[in-house]
């Protein structure tokens, strides 16, 4: 009887739909180089619902509850449920990092240590597994792909077909809204970018709120997460392109197939680029941090230094290059 494979215990806690996403490359590298290897994934709610289904994943685990501490207890679960032959985690808060070090037979605890300002976060993740020996070269080039299973894909296409038909030009779908204000692009830039679309021919699909008096476009209905994939993916089938912030939804676009313009004030888009059109707002803004955007003056209550009326670097993505990008792609 042939041995099993290692143990492989991933980690992330940061809570973001995208940061999971981001890690995605990594989880499948690892199991490339790591034939018949045990991968559970812990992670938070809903984005693990994007990796319940994929091959490479045996198992996924999430916190089991949402008081302080949460995330620390979900891992002492994971580790006493077996002990790792190999940790990761993208996760360094609340001595998470302590923890797996302390019981894996081996763990890789800082994939965020001495990052380039200009490196991609994903790739710095790849580049750092690749010198720890968990990753083969051709892996360091990986992009984010998510797992869409038959049932989303087929929702995702009848969804699409029903609200699309037979259009002029391809769809386009509007991710207006972002997890923190600091992302948001200004509503009136939104809607002057549907009505240009519309004018065109192009069917405006909208992720996000909706007003019902004057909506930008026609709502794709809410669905879970994979669902939502097999959505993005049926827009990309059709040529179509998503644009949005930087955020979950637009991440996921891009692992689903679809070509993306995503839209970066705050952060920067050499880090945090989704790898289509990535257009940078302000690129020479002095108070944006490239490694260190949570000390930025205007991350959490969204407080521009440069303007009050908002976040400046957001309000410099002129519609007109918004929408040449997606004409161009």
């Amino acid at each position: 009887m042939p041995d099993r494979g290692p143990d492989i215990l991933v980690v992330d806690l940061l809570g973001g739909i995208g940061d999971l996403l981001i890690l995605l490359p990594a989880v499948h590298g690892l199991g490339r180089r790591h034939p018949g290897a045990r991968i559970r994934v812990l992670t938070h709610e809903p984005g693990a619902e994007l990796v319940r289904a994929d091959p490479a994943v045996a198992e996924v685990r999430t916190p089991r509850h949402g008081r302080p501490g949460a995330e620390r207890d979900a891992v002492v679960e994971a580790l006493a449920a077996r002990r790792p032959d190999l940790a990761v985690s993208t996760t360094r808060y609340d001595g998470i990092p302590e923890l797996l070090s302390a019981a894996a037979t081996r763990a890789v605890t800082d994939l965020w240590r001495r990052p380039p300002p200009d490196q991609p976060v994903g790739a710095r993740y790849l580049e750092i597994l690749h010198a720890e020996g968990l990753l083969d070269a051709a892996d360091r080039a990986a992009r984010p792909r998510v797992h869409v299973p038959a049932y989303a894909r087929a929702a995702g296409e009848r969804v699409v077909d029903r609200l699309v038909g037979d259009p002029l030009a391809p769809p386009v779908v509007l991710v207006t809204d972002a997890g923190m204000a600091v992302k948001r692009w200004p509503d009136p830039h939104w809607r002057r970018l549907a009505g240009e679309l519309a004018r065109r021919g192009h069917p405006v699909l909208i992720v996000g709120p909706v007003p019902a008096a004057d909506p930008l476009g026609v709502p794709l209905p809410r669905a879970d997460l994979p669902t939502l994939a097999g959505q993005f993916a049926a827009v990309a089938r059709r040529g179509g392109v998503v644009v949005g912030p930087d955020t979950g939804p637009v991440r996921l676009a891009a692992a689903a197939g679809a070509a993306t313009v995503a839209l970066f004030g705050p952060t920067d888009a050499r880090r945090y680029g989704v790898g289509g059109a990535d257009l940078q707002g302000l690129p020479g803004c002095a108070h944006r941090r490239p490694t260190a955007i949570t000390e930025q003056p205007c991350w959490w209550a969204a407080r521009c230094p440069l303007d009050p009326a908002g976040p400046a670097c957001m309000a410099a993505l002129d519609v007109d290059r918004v929408l040449a990008a997606v004409v161009a792609r």
